[in-house]
């Protein structure tokens, strides 16, 4: 993936040029500044070099491994990017630090002399890698044979047809876990044949998930019950005219098609299916486009049913409603009979015998459920005799190719997902691979990544963060990812590399010198990696004697690390540009640290750190530093002079009895220096810290922590300035501070608003009602809010697009009234430390997208809520420490006469708990049930 690498390179490269302080230095009259000149001069050189070079790079990228020539090319252009990007990180750095040093040492001549020296050094470094860029280029066109690239593209097609081909050649016994939806697809192709009206069927989920088994088995089933079918492979890189032969073809068309012109082709195919019931399959298909420049083709006056296959969600959302599959990996029960079927296919029982049963176990983890790599390793399994001496020494050799990250027969399948990637998409997927097996990566920490490593550039008016987003749901959407969790509103909260896709994916990473996984086995040679994810602490010493003078990034995955070992790394790392801790258990940062002048991200999250010493103002390209979850009292003096910092998470110890979540930490006078912060979470409460925050008006993120009612006036005017607000956390000191927030005028812009405090009385209604135009507002928490009647609750009703409310300690009424219409998106309502509750009522209409509903704490609430049948979409139902006449109800064996029982049949999940007695329990008539569906 070179060209990510280059792709990422120009941009650096344009950004060292537009540098205020190069302009600053070739102003002056000075032998310096003439040895700079020279210096810009040889990056402007190597900028439109590779400019040039990058197109030809992504379009070779993909046959690099079947062509030497091709290969040996793009391996020296990455390393000849790797070279250039260290001499223009050593010149921005040493250009910044020097802009920074004048103001105390403009007439030190020694300095002045020493630079001269760094810049012509750094010139003629530069000009020796560009001549040999030209050399290169030179040879690669010496050597080239014509028309090499087309043969290539049509070569590699083809391999990756014929390969999808191979999986429709499954036995009926090898069929596995697919039942429903042959049912469902079979359905949708054959259910009403006699309707004339076009249909488009999708399925679609990574590569090697079984789309191709699944359509060709029903394909078999069904294609008689039409006058005519047809399948078609659709090629990458397939153009109208071929795609369209290849339809004329496989329908049985006469005629010469490939040597038709076009707009006769189309006539052709359009005359042949007029007044037909026909099928068309098109699998595999990468873009949108293969399908709507031909749509127009097929007659619609007729019964037609199209089915596309494929990776991407773009193709899968073609679809007519309610006309998509989207498959996942199997369930482990399913793993294991598919695998069965397949590795003992010669077996009448197709059992495994029980001196093996240890060893599928470790085949099928490999495998993380992907059908084609069970059948693929399955029918390795097959040929070998059935004796724990042969199964061993099979799964010791797949062992030592799995060091290699290659798993036979699959990688090429997946292989062509990665080649398939933008440049811009390629670096951010191969990070994900720098996370441990099977971890759960935050969207937001994952984002903060791409943005400080350099992978995220401002597009079309929208934000960094906008952008990286985007890309991760690209990468979703292309099956590259997998959605682990989202939130109320869709978004993708954290996901996952499935394990077969992150193998392969490891496996260029660490070719291509991205990155390096060190986790104590292996050689420890850091060589010319860029980045470094440490899983493991043992021998890490030896990592710093091989040196790491390129590498950009340190991740660390592991709870203990000696940060002792890490000295000698970070001391020779000068260029560093992320270091990420999170997790660890050091309680202080190495001096070293606060000499990495490159650094961009401190990932302190979670860690044992008490204080960031004052020695952290040198850090002065640091854009995030993330110390939340940590034992931090206050932030030092010298962070206001951070000016790159956009995001800065810190919190201090809670005391007991505390309202927040989480606590505040003390920071220093000048915040308002920080005029590039996006999110400032979180801190204690002062009137100079509000009129220093007052003046942070890109603020999308804010935690402001032990306000008393004397700074509400503060409070109000500095949030007032936040236009840009997304979410807002307000804390009040303790249970009995008011906050005083009648004069608050909330941006529209916000999408999460928590509340931890009083609300004054008397003004409680203005305040609620003064909402109305919150229309972005999803998640909406009121803690120890005193809300007391129904009137004061109904207010809330105008927060239409709210997706989660929860009200905790907030409500002093005894009766709670949902209207029908009443928040129409909500999905989560939580209600807890009610304790005058008794009746909660909901007509019908009212919460009809309710997901999940909790109360806890509600001690006179003795009945569940009056119309919760209405509530269709309710999966799960929480009743902890409520009147015990509700629990005992509810754990009563259900029957068919029971109202209560019969009332919420419908509901997934049924907890209760009782804090009196020490139980809790799912109630167990609900879950059997559920396990029947």
């Amino acid at each position: 993936m070179a060209d990510g690498v280059v792709g990422a390179l120009i941009g650096k490269l344009g950004a060292a040029l537009t540098n205020k302080a190069v302009s600053y230095g070739v102003s002056q009259l000075s032998k310096e500044a003439s040895e700079l000149t020279g210096l810009v001069g040889e990056i402007c050189k190597a900028k439109e070099e590779l400019e040039s070079i990058n197109a030809y790079l992504h379009d070779s990228e993909k046959f690099k491994e079947t062509n030497e020539t091709t290969g040996i090319f793009v391996s020296k252009i990455r390393h000849l990017a790797f070279r250039i990007e260290d001499v223009v990180d050593e010149f921005t750095y040493k250009l910044e630090d020097d802009k920074h040093c004048r103001r105390a040492f403009s007439t030190e001549v020694r300095k002045r002399i020493r630079l001269v020296s760094i810049w012509s050094r750094l010139s003629l470094e530069l000009r020796s890698i560009n001549n040999e860029l030209e050399d290169a280029i030179r040879r690669r066109n010496r050597y080239a044979m014509p028309g090499m690239m087309e043969r290539n593209v049509g070569g590699y097609d083809c391999h990756v047809r014929y390969t999808n081909q191979t999986t429709c050649f499954a036995r009926e016994e090898d069929l596995v876990g697919i039942e429903d939806n042959v049912e469902k697809l079979t359905h949708w192709l054959v259910g009403d044949l006699d309707e004339k009206r076009n249909r488009i069927v999708t399925v679609w989920g990574m590569g090697g998930a079984g789309k191709t088994t699944l359509v060709h088995q029903v394909y078999k089933a069904v294609k008689e019950d039409f006058d005519s079918a047809a399948w078609v492979t659709v090629s990458k890189s397939c153009k109208v005219a071929d795609l369209l032969a290849n339809i004329a073809r496989e329908f049985g068309i006469s005629g010469d098609a490939r040597n038709m012109e076009l707009i006769r082709l189309v006539e052709v195919i359009c005359s042949y299916l007029k007044g037909k019931r026909y099928l068309l399959v098109l699998d595999d298909v990468w873009e949108k486009d293969s399908w709507i420049n031909i749509m127009d083709v097929f007659p619609t006056n007729c019964m037609s049913r199209f089915v596309l296959t494929s990776r991407k969600y773009e193709v899968a959302s073609l679809a007519t409603s309610n006309c998509t599959i989207k498959l996942e990996p199997l369930e482990e029960n399913l793993s294991w009979k598919l695998f069965c079927n397949v590795a003992f296919r010669d077996d009448v029982g197709k059992r495994c015998p029980l001196e093996l049963q240890d060893l599928p176990a470790k085949f099928l983890q490999k495998c993380e459920g992907l059908p084609l790599a069970i059948a693929c390793i399955g029918r390795l399994l097959s040929c070998k005799p059935p004796t724990y001496a042969a199964w061993k020494n099979m799964y010791e050799e797949l062992q030592l190719q799995s060091t290699k990250n290659v798993i036979p027969g699959v990688d090429m399948i997946l292989k062509v997902s990665l080649e398939d990637l933008p440049y811009e998409l390629k670096n951010c997927f191969l990070h994900c691979a720098m996370f441990p097996e099977d971890y759960q990566i935050k969207r937001r920490r994952l984002i903060r990544h791409w943005i400080t490593a350099g992978f995220i550039k401002e597009k079309e008016n929208k934000t960094l963060e906008q952008v990286a987003e985007g890309y991760l749901n690209e990468l979703v959407n292309r099956s590259l990812l997998q959605v682990v969790k989202t939130n109320e509103f869709g978004r993708v909260k954290c996901c996952r590399m499935h394990d077969v896709v992150r193998s392969i994916a490891l496996d260029k990473a660490e070719k291509e010198c991205f990155c390096k996984i060190y986790d104590g086995s292996g050689t420890s040679c850091i060589g010319i990696t860029r980045r470094l994810s440490i899983q493991r602490t043992a021998d890490i010493a030896m990592l710093s004697q091989s040196g790491a003078t390129h590498i950009r990034a340190i991740h660390a995955f592991m709870s203990y690390i000696d940060i002792d070992l890490l000295r000698p790394i970070l001391s020779s790392s000068s260029l560093l540009s992320t270091l990420d801790l999170q997790g660890t258990t050091i309680n202080m940062l190495p001096d070293e640290v606060f000499s990495l002048f490159n650094l961009r991200f401190l990932g302190l999250r979670h860690t044992g750190v008490e204080i960031i010493p004052e020695a952290v103002g040198r850090l002065q390209n640091l854009e995030v530093l993330d110390a939340f979850g940590t034992a931090l009292l206050s932030l030092p003096q010298a962070v206001t002079q951070l000016k790159k910092l956009r995001f800065l998470y810190a919190n201090a110890r809670l005391a007991e009895g505390n309202l927040a979540r989480v606590g505040g930490v003390e920071v220093p006078r000048g915040m308002m220096n920080l005029t590039e912060l996006r999110a400032l979470q979180s801190v204690k409460a002062s009137l100079e810290t509000l009129h220093d925050v007052a003046a942070l008006t890109e603020l999308r993120t804010f935690t402001i922590t032990d306000v008393t009612s004397e700074h509400s006036l503060s409070l109000c005017n500095a949030i007032t300035n936040m236009s840009h607000l997304v979410s807002l956390s307000i804390v009040a000191s303790n249970e009995n501070e008011v906050l005083q927030l009648e004069e608050l005028q909330l941006p529209e812009t916000l999408s999460k608003l928590e509340l931890i405090g009083q609300l004054e009385k008397k003004r409680m209604l203005q305040i609620l009602s003064s909402w109305s135009h919150l229309h972005n507002l999803t998640r909406l928490s009121l803690l120890f809010s005193r809300l007391d009647d129904e009137d004061s609750f109904s207010s809330l009703a105008v927060l239409h697009g709210l997706c989660f409310l929860e009200l905790g300690n907030a409500y002093d009424g005894k009766k709670l009234h949902f209207s029908a219409l009443s928040f129409p998106a909500l999905q989560k309502l939580g209600i807890w430390g009610a304790p005058q509750l008794s009746r909660v009522e909901i007509e019908e209409g009212g919460l009809k997208k309710l997901v999940k509903l909790w109360f806890l704490d509600c001690p006179e609430l003795k009945h569940l809520p009056h119309g919760i049948e209405y509530l269709t979409s309710l999966e799960d139902l929480y009743v902890y420490d409520t009147a015990q006449e509700l629990i005992q109800k509810l754990r009563q064996e259900a029957n068919d006469c029971d109202e209560l029982h019969v009332k919420i049949s419908h509901i997934r999940r049924v907890s209760v708990k009782s804090t009196k007695d020490n139980t809790w329990e799912r109630i167990r008539w609900q879950r059997c049930r559920h396990s029947q569906r």
